[in-house]
């Protein structure tokens, strides 16, 4: 039976945690938050999409073990960090997470133990910043403890695929540590994809993000062209994709979210500019993607404007605050730009959401803590906008046209029923 602890138990750790359970591991999840501890402890996921129906056995069984005391670390035989890479205010890697966390791995390490690095972060991360923490323990590398990197793959709310069918990649730090790491995941992955280096794996990671971030920053800025020559983008996109081969669709938005696009491209052009290169594309599709939040504001004013309102004191809705349908992350959603941006020009702002009932506090964004409203005919015909940043299937776009007065459509949601509804629709 394989022995296995995870560190960090949110939207990559748990559903980890989850797939080694189903294989007939031993599992200890770790986290800081003793809420999430105390949460999985009572059999309940605090992810909504996350099935707990695995929980109550696991538990009982005793297979699971969640907890928050980083002393049992010396347990496990294999360690997998799946903990926030987060950017600092000055826009580079903020590696606090990490650091603390092999630290704390060195403090109990024993001979035996296989460390894996999950967190998406720029190539040179593991032997440059782990292993030298690690290495405190007095435990060579590749010989007393191995080390490796697999970057996570995660796509919450894809039904199509599950952590076990999403193909892994492991590099190791060396043969033995690769060795351990592919007969670890093997036991659990369907297709593992063996590489040379820790350094391949996490620059894959960082390659897999930055090309989306680059297409949909193309896209956006289309959407802008297209939007002044009367052109719908949407409908372009669908024209093209018809097209078998030589082109994948990627579609525009209210701004990138999530914990991954809007972040780790930007671990890539922090680690350019060490080596005193640039990264035009990266850093011009950063530009483009951050500025789409004020876009999409503009448009607003200017659909308002076109009623005969001021956004001043206007009322506006703004559907969905997770950062894509149908889930309830809202890490980095372009939702909280939007409000905040609105709410600085003197909207009234309010918020629908199924997945999120109530507003987070999120560390970067000045925005007051609000509840999801329901939608109801009168709800809907009181607002002077309703703003769709998130397209969750939950929405009923018929009842929403139906009584709403004025639409801005960042999604393409109200597709369906062009032309045959009362209110205005704005796509932005």
């Amino acid at each position: 039976m394989m022995k296995v602890g995870v560190i960090g138990l949110g939207y990559v750790g748990l559903p980890l945690v989850r797939s080694f359970c189903h294989s007939g591991s031993h599992v200890w999840g770790f986290d800081v938050d003793a809420k999430k501890v105390s949460s999985l402890l009572s059999g309940q996921s605090y992810i909504k999409h996350l099935d707990a129906s695995w929980l109550p056995n696991a538990l009982a069984s005793k297979s699971f073990q969640p907890t928050a005391d980083l002393r049992r670390l010396s347990e496990p035989d294999n360690i997998l960090i799946c903990v926030p890479t987060p950017l600092n205010r000055s826009r580079d890697p903020d590696l606090t997470y990490i650091e603390r966390t092999s630290e704390s791995i060195a403090e109990v390490m024993r001979p035996g133990q296989l460390i894996v690095l999950e967190s998406t972060t720029y190539p040179g991360t593991t032997r440059d910043v782990v292993k030298p923490i690690l290495d405190r323990s007095g435990l060579e590398c590749g010989k007393d403890y191995f080390l490796a990197y697999s970057p996570e793959r995660e796509d919450p709310g894809n039904q199509q695929f599950s952590t076990q069918s999403i193909p892994k990649v492991v590099g190791g730090m060396d043969p033995a540590s690769s060795a351990r790491a592919l007969s670890l995941y093997g036991g659990v992955i369907e297709h593992i994809v063996p590489v040379s280096s820790c350094e391949i794996a996490e620059a894959c990671k960082i390659l897999e993000n930055t090309y989306r971030s680059v297409n949909i920053a193309m896209v956006n800025e289309l959407k802008l062209l297209f939007i002044k020559l009367g052109l719908d983008i949407w409908e372009v996109i669908d024209a093209a994709k018809t097209k078998p081969f030589g082109f994948h669709a990627f579609y525009p938005g209210p701004g990138l979210g999530g914990h991954c696009i809007p972040i780790d491209p930007f671990y890539l052009t922090w680690l350019a500019r060490c080596h005193e290169m640039p990264t035009r594309f990266i850093e011009l599709a950063g530009e483009i993607n951050t500025a789409m939040p004020l876009f999409v504001v503009d448009r607003v004013a200017e659909a308002l404007n076109d009623a005969g309102k001021p956004i001043k004191g206007s009322k506006v809705c703004v559907l969905g605050v997770a950062y894509k349908k149908d889930i309830d992350d809202p890490r980095e959603s372009p939702s909280f730009k939007l409000m905040e941006l609105l709410l600085h020009r003197g909207a009234s702002v309010t918020y629908s959401d199924p997945h999120v009932p109530h507003l987070p506090r999120m560390r970067s964004f000045d925005v007051p803590e609000l509840s999801s409203q329901e939608l109801t005919p009168e709800f809907l015909g009181g607002l002077d906008c309703v703003l769709i940043a998130t397209d969750h299937s939950a929405f009923d776009y018929g009842r929403i046209v139906s009584d709403a007065n004025l639409i801005v459509d960042t999604r393409n949601a109200t597709a369906a029923y062009a032309g045959r509804t009362k209110a205005k629709i704005w796509k932005a």
